[in-house]
């Protein structure tokens, strides 16, 4: 699955700023308990919601299979979750869980016939509190986090396989949430990463970030995997929080990562700029109450100069670096920038937004596309034009239950005075949301049309 650019309903229920808001959802309870009235267990699951990606990918360094360090880290949890409630949460909840993981792996691999020769490679790795080293080789990385991406991402897998278990990996979305981002069943999405997890075990496939061709074949999983981890963290669409900012920040890091590891990929670049301009708006993005706060009305102020600076930095990489025709990330960041550089919302370039998602309808043609490029020109031409695309969106069945189908519609159906209809629409793309905030910003508008 090739991730795509999504409306974003933090503008009007639809930003045409070129991130995606993947309609997978958040990660659900992953103890199944039911949290203690001190709440104790709370906090263990939202730890483990934070650090599971970081466990998994420590304790997979150890044992060389994520499959089983997926188990381990889930030994981490269930033990936490029978001491913290009688011994208080440690100072250090994430530390104290990946030294139970990474112990119960050091103990795991002691007993396999050839723990010797195993303990000999992992050497460094028992040490629960040694910061990374910087690595020896200029073109190879001692980052866990990346290596289970790129591992994840092996050519023995498909390329939906390879999706579904990064998601599951590094964004820990369930299986059900899964394969609503497929939309596929929720069975088929459960064999993909059973299988996945059984070839690279059985193939022996080494936990590292490859070199050279190895690399260059894996890049464009890896880039589309990042992407939808921080759309995950960017704008969840499920649970209660619109933001998991951890996510985020784990994707950015990872873009800003992989693009010192690789600078001469312009398509590594356009990435982390879009990564860079999403992420500056971050705090202007929620009300005091979490509640989403649309683009018009954000204060551009609270948006992170700092990160913006660093975006244009990035597309300006990404464009010295390309020879070709611009590749979907880097015409996405373009897009982006055209919001970071306007000081208002009247400001926006909304011509040229409209003109960079033709260029991309035309590069990468999806109906998500057409979706952001219906937004961009009611901007910049008015709300019947964009309605006409949008119409012609309707009988698409990738876009059946997307909610931000119907929530564009009748963003445009009120422009027009139609108020009736776009009272209907809004009250279908809330009935549609998971997201508990974006379901409530739905049911005010559908509320806020007479």
């Amino acid at each position: 699955m090739t991730p795509q650019p999504t409306a974003d309903p933090s503008d009007t229920t639809a930003d045409p700023s070129g991130t995606t808001a993947d309609p997978s959802g958040t990660t659900a309870d992953p103890s199944g308990t039911t949290a203690d009235p001190s709440g104790t267990n709370t906090a263990i699951e939202t730890v483990f919601r934070i650090e599971s990606p970081r466990i998994i990918a420590g304790v997979a360094r150890v044992v060389r299979d994520v499959g089983i360090a997926e188990e381990l880290a889930q030994d981490a949890l269930v033990a936490a979750l029978e001491r913290w409630p009688c011994d208080g949460v440690p100072d250090n909840p994430g530390a104290w869980l990946m030294a139970t993981a990474r112990n119960r792996a050091v103990d795991l691999v002691r007993r396999r016939e050839n723990y010797a020769r195993k303990l000999a490679e992992i050497g460094r790795d028992l040490s629960t509190v040694s910061p990374p080293q910087e690595p020896a080789d200029p073109d190879d990385i001692d980052d866990d986090l990346l290596r289970l991406v790129f591992t994840a991402c092996h050519p023995v897998l498909s390329t939906e396989a390879r999706t579904a278990l990064t998601l599951r990996l590094l964004g820990g979305l369930t299986t059900a949430e899964i394969a609503r981002a497929f939309l596929v069943p929720e069975p088929t999405i459960a064999q993909r990463i059973v299988r996945a997890k059984r070839t690279l075990a059985t193939r022996n496939i080494a936990f590292e970030v490859p070199c050279g061709p190895d690399r260059e074949a894996r890049l464009g999983s890896v880039l589309d995997v990042i992407y939808l981890v921080f759309n995950e963290g960017y704008a969840a669409t499920a649970g209660d929080d619109w933001l998991r900012p951890s996510l985020c920040e784990d994707a950015l890091r990872l873009a800003r990562v992989l693009s010192a590891l690789m600078p001469k990929e312009p398509e590594v670049h356009g990435l982390t700029a879009l990564l860079e301009f999403q992420a500056s708006r971050t705090a202007a993005r929620t009300g005091p109450s979490g509640e989403p706060v649309l683009l018009k009305d954000q204060n551009r102020a609270r948006w992170n100069r700092m990160l913006i600076t660093r975006g244009i930095a990035a597309l300006g990489r990404a464009g010295t670096t390309s020879s070709g025709a611009p590749g979907p990330y880097l015409l996405q960041a373009a897009i982006a920038a055209c919001h970071a550089h306007a000081y208002t919302y009247e400001e926006t370039d909304w011509s040229r937004i409209a003109t960079l998602y033709g260029v991309l309808a035309a590069r990468s043609p999806s109906p998500v596309v057409e979706l952001n490029r219906a937004v961009a020109v009611s901007m910049a031409e008015g709300p019947a034009p964009a309605l006409a695309i949008v119409d012609s969106l309707l009988a698409d069945p990738a876009l059946r239950d997307y909610h931000l189908l119907p929530s564009v519609r009748g963003d445009l159906l009120s422009r027009l005075g139609r108020t009736t209809e776009a009272r209907a629409e809004f009250e279908r793309a809330a009935s549609l949301a998971r997201n508990e905030r974006e379901r409530e910003l739905l049911s005010r508008r559908a509320a806020e049309q007479s």
